[in-house]
């Protein structure tokens, strides 16, 4: 793909409204690359980590009352922490974000979650959406993928991994998690079916960087 037609869709989402399922059909459909869980193995890598660091860290704000990992690594040729023998949940979050750039330099994507749209913020070829839905609509979906047995289980699942992503996004940007005025695109996916809601996006972008999307 010709560099100036390079792009990057990000986006946010709550807990079953088919943030997964819709990034990946829209990557699918316009035939670029999709990142989702996949970014803490690359972030692992870069940092020369355990995927199972990052994956205890993944959108959850810092604890402060939990101390520092003593894992005597270094990043790139230099600490990551000042001290040298310590990662902290800033070195994490930036290795994370060092990873995010580097895959949008690389190929246009779609990348979900990961406070992904404040990591490219200054890049005029990023399109950021987010996905919303009713609590009953996700607690439905969240039920039949299996992720809860009961209606109870699966709301309080919701609101507690909703609660855990807002606090994350809202302690490393400068952006309210789920705000409409942090997004190009807010989508209440209860309302339209995934193929309608990527044709939407798929027309967006397209006029957005101004290129024919196939």
């Amino acid at each position: 793909m010709n560099e100036i037609n390079k792009y990057v869709i990000t986006v946010g989402r709550q807990f079953g409204s088919g943030g997964r399922l819709i990034g990946q059909s829209i990557a699918n459909e316009l035939g670029i690359e999709y990142y989702d869980k996949a970014l803490l193995v690359e972030a692992a890598k870069h940092a020369g980590m355990s995927p199972e660091l990052f994956e205890r860290k993944d959108e959850k704000a810092p604890s402060f009352f939990s101390g520092m990992m003593p894992l005597n690594i270094g990043y790139s040729g230099y600490s990551l922490y000042p001290g040298g023998s310590s990662i902290s949940d800033d070195a994490i979050y930036r290795a994370q974000s060092d990873v995010i750039r580097s895959l949008a330099d690389r190929s246009s994507c779609v990348i979900v979650g990961r406070s992904a749209d404040y990591a490219l913020r200054d890049r005029s070829n990023v399109i950021n959406i987010f996905l919303h839905a009713p609590i009953e609509v996700r607690v439905k979906r969240i039920m039949e993928r299996g992720d809860a047995k009961t209606i109870d289980q699966a709301r309080q699942l919701a609101e507690r991994t909703n609660k855990l992503r807002a606090a994350y996004y809202n302690f490393y940007t400068d952006k309210r998690w789920g705000d409409a005025a942090s997004y190009d695109l807010t989508i209440d996916s209860s309302l339209l079916d995934p193929p309608a809601i990527v044709e939407l996006v798929k027309q967006y972008v397209s006029k957005r960087i101004g290129i024919q999307l196939k």
